[in-house]
């Protein structure tokens, strides 16, 4: 585009090109040059990377990397839904993490591997859905695990069929074991809970939000010895908006920030600060003048008695009332209850 900024002047050619004027010399741009600008090269040889005005309007896009604490919130879900799963299965089940992304919800919908089952969930607190998607290998891996298959062969699947109310039931026990490690995962950064709503084979039935809208896609792998699946998780961004300046944070850690070893030493130092404590025995309004015109050897009278009660104060706070009195020949004050705290404003 520096050619542009060199005086060049670009109008639309209705033949089927774009006609361009640079320094008086005419120049017709062929279809794929036009391609090529707008980032739409569909040959054979194009690569996958957007160019263009494609990338121009992916930029819009926000990146899952600028809410670091999602990242540390699916960490937790693979280790807690290796355990979970082990449970469930009775087989050794490890989960990992094959990428995390974002994109358009449409988008990724024409990428879902058919055939497969997409699980709506949702959000109960954040009142929005999301989308399990769970991939055929996945789904026979679940139901040979469970019903007993053996060890070391591979499930097929028959072309044609359409998935079982056997098959469809053991899925959904899956997605809702899923769901409440997804529940104790987002709960030491907000409180949420994910419920399953139904279970749809055909992704137009699944659309749960705009096809233009931006979305966050976890991909997980389950690996059970000899078999194994892929399970995606995708949430869209309006449905992470009520805790997106939780997910802005930059803590690290499994307790999300929280340093046991800092906090143990910050509450010893606190329990072992010196304070000051103020026994007032009364107190008293007086004109400036009178202030003004004391003088040492001035005397000022206290109305306060041998029963007179004492506040007890702390920076100004009152805390405590009590009466004053002698112990061992030294001035004491015995406690006799709490004053209320003042509430703040």
């Amino acid at each position: 585009m520096n050619d542009a900024a060199a005086g060049q002047e670009v109008a639309p050619d209705w033949k089927g090109g774009i006609e361009g004027t640079v320094g008086g010399s005419a120049r017709t741009l062929d279809q794929a040059e036009i391609d090529s600008l707008l980032g739409r090269n569909n040959g054979a040889g194009a690569s996958d990377d957007p160019n263009g005005m494609q990338r121009i309007i992916n930029s819009g896009l926000v990146s899952y990397e600028r809410l670091p604490m999602l990242e540390i919130v699916f960490d937790r879900l693979v280790r807690i839904m290796s355990t979970s799963l082990r449970n469930f299965t009775g087989d050794n089940v490890d989960v990992s993490i094959e990428s995390i992304a974002s994109l358009r919800f449409g988008n990724y919908l024409n990428t879902i591997p058919l055939p497969a089952m997409l699980a709506v969930i949702k959000a109960e607190e954040w009142d929005n859905q999301g989308l399990i998607v769970v991939d055929s290998p996945m789904i026979y891996t679940i139901v040979d695990v469970l019903l007993g298959g053996r060890r070391g062969t591979v499930a097929m699947r028959i072309e044609g069929r359409p998935y079982t109310t056997i098959e469809r039931v053991l899925v959904e026990r899956l997605i809702k074991v899923v769901l409440a490690d997804l529940t104790a995962s987002f709960d030491p950064l907000s409180p949420v809970t994910f419920r399953f709503e139904r279970l749809e084979v055909n992704p137009r039935f699944a659309a749960i939000s705009r096809l233009s809208n931006a979305a966050v896609v976890a991909r997980l792998r389950i690996d059970m010895e000899d078999r194994g699946g892929r399970i995606e998780l995708l949430l869209p961004y309006a449905t992470l908006e009520p805790v997106r300046e939780l997910l802005l944070q930059k803590f690290m850690g499994e307790k999300f920030g929280r340093d046991s070893i800092w906090e143990t030493h910050l509450a010893d130092e606190l329990w072992n600060t010196e304070i000051v404590l103020d026994a007032v025995l009364d107190e008293q309004t007086m004109r400036l003048s009178e202030v003004m015109a004391l003088t040492p050897g001035s005397r000022i009278t206290l109305n306060a008695g041998p029963d007179t009660r004492i506040d007890l104060r702390c920076g100004g706070t009152p805390l405590f009332e009590g009466r004053l009195g002698k112990h061992k020949n030294v001035l004491a004050i015995e406690i006799e209850r709490a004053l209320p705290r003042p509430t703040a404003r």
